[in-house]
């Protein structure tokens, strides 16, 4: 989900070119859902600054229908509507208009929260305080299919996926297994959500023996993907733990 194929963090997006015709040749129709005036009036004027971009305020409580005249590409929706009801909003949206975006607009959500949005198949968020070229160039990359999540919030994701799995159960560990001392750091760097690029920068050793690893890893305790091999490294640490 984060950082892997077919997801964008907002490292990569603000890696992005900036030339807007690149990006996006055609205007994308944004719906802003924002129950603040003066954030809603700021970020429209901006938005609209942007050929590429045409953007129009929606009602905030979720209540009415988007604007008829225009199905939107991308829908910025506010996490702290007052009604407290984004998520139902969020899939409301994405129920009568299934090829919208849906990016959430926060500070910073709690961990349940990012979890419960991803869940619901929003397409990224956007930080509040993120700089003009992160918001505009995740619009542009989440109006392409693209998934955004910016990178404060990756290492939240993906701890509580890793949670989940080791609630389901994994493989028991057999003693009979012999993990090199390389495979433990990768595991370890694993479970840390860093990238076979980002554990070969840190171990100095090439992606393609990144990979080998992984394969040597899942092979020896029976995983069969990098999420399982987290979640994996997080049971045995909880379990070392209880025998302390």
């Amino acid at each position: 989900m984060v950082s892997h194929p077919g997801t964008t963090s907002s490292q990569a997006i603000r890696d992005q070119p900036s030339d807007s015709t690149a990006l996006a040749p055609e205007t994308i129709n944004v719906a802003l859902i924002e129950d603040n005036r003066l954030v809603r009036e700021a970020l429209l004027a901006i938005l609209n600054e942007a050929a590429d971009i045409h953007a129009v305020a929606e009602p905030p409580s979720g209540e009415d229908s988007l604007h008829p005249a225009s199905t939107p590409d991308v829908v910025l929706l506010d996490l702290g509507l007052e009604n407290g009801d984004s998520l139902r909003v969020a899939r409301e949206v994405m129920k009568d208009y299934p090829t919208a975006r849906v990016v959430v607009m926060d500070l910073l959500p709690a961990d349940e929260e990012i979890q419960e949005f991803v869940s619901a198949g929003v397409s990224g968020f956007i930080m509040k305080d993120a700089d003009l070229n992160v918001v505009l160039n995740t619009i542009r990359a989440v109006s392409r299919g693209l998934k955004v999540l910016p990178d404060q919030m990756t290492a939240s994701l993906f701890s509580e996926i890793a949670r989940k799995v080791v609630a389901t159960g994994l493989p028991k560990d057999n003693e009979g297994v012999r993990m090199t001392p390389r495979e433990r750091e990768v595991i370890k760097l694993i479970a840390d959500g860093m990238s076979n690029k980002a554990i070969g920068n840190d171990l100095h050793i090439s992606v393609h023996t990144v990979k080998s690893h992984l394969r040597n890893i899942m092979e020896k305790l029976t995983l069969h993907s990098r999420l399982q091999i987290a979640a994996y490294a997080h049971s045995r640490d909880e379990e070392e733990e209880e025998e302390e």
